[in-house]
């Protein structure tokens, strides 16, 4: 790690099908790519229901090759979000990507840099955070995966249906969106200068007390117009953002 020059941060590309635009951007990416690292900081899909959905054709098993064919010497970190936080072990050493806990710091050309999904720190979305504690219990898991892949299919179908409801009534818009004052919290916990993060799809930097900064990631769309994708570098002179391709 002492002898990175660049890394690069992604996240809520929200991959569905191999042939959509947005994998294709991303394929495109991380084969071009000439990182020494890349971050992963959650929602690399759209959904995830275990790793046995790589026994059929999809977009699992299409990622696993992308990102097991990125060049030699560009290593590859993945992060949960809240869509894809049920990726286990099978995946990730099919494709040699190494897990991330939420959060995590990173030392860089002397700074600290602290990485997160971003959904924890949405604080005053009780509901959300009352679901999120509820399905990340190993009771819950265990129990999900237990269950067949269609019935999981139609599980998943229904609750981003809810999901999509509720936004549309207006009543997430306004709660899902990080709370600085946790957001510096964490920051102070950490002793770290800056918190990088996704989840939102909020892209902009926010300036928090004490010198600190608040990173936000884009999320990916291939098929808007013009298309939406967006990379954070950093180097030692910093972050920048980078559009692809």
């Amino acid at each position: 790690m002492n002898s990175w020059r660049r890394v690069e941060f992604i996240s809520d590309l929200h991959l569905d099908e191999p042939e959509s635009p947005t994998f294709q951007l991303w394929r495109d990416y991380m084969a071009s790519t000439a990182a020494d690292a890349v971050f992963i900081l959650g929602d690399l899909f759209e959904v995830w229901i275990g790793d046995d959905s790589m026994d059929m054709p999809g977009v699992g098993r299409a990622a696993s090759s992308v990102l097991a064919s990125v060049r030699p010497g560009t290593s590859v970190y993945f992060m949960a979000g809240n869509r894809d936080f049920l990726v286990g072990e099978v995946f990730l050493r099919s494709c040699g990507v190494i897990r991330l806990q939420d959060p995590t710091c990173l030392h860089f050309a002397g700074c600290r840099y602290l990485l997160t999904h971003g959904d924890q720190l949405c604080v005053d979305d009780r509901a959300y955070q009352e679901f999120r504690r509820a399905v990340r219990t190993p009771k819950w898991i265990d129990s999900f995966l237990e269950k067949p892949l269609s019935e999981r299919h139609s599980i998943a179908r229904s609750l981003r249906h809810a999901s999509e409801e509720r936004r549309q009534r207006g009543t997430v818009e306004a709660l899902a969106d990080v709370d600085d004052r946790e957001a510096s919290s964490w920051l102070s916990h950490a002793d770290a200068n800056v918190l990088i993060h996704g989840h939102t799809h909020r892209p902009d930097d926010h300036d928090l007390p004490q010198g600190r900064r608040r990173v936000v990631l884009s999320d990916w769309d291939g098929s808007a117009k013009p298309a939406r994708a967006e990379v954070l570098g950093l180097d030692q002179n910093g972050l920048t953002r980078q559009s692809v391709p």
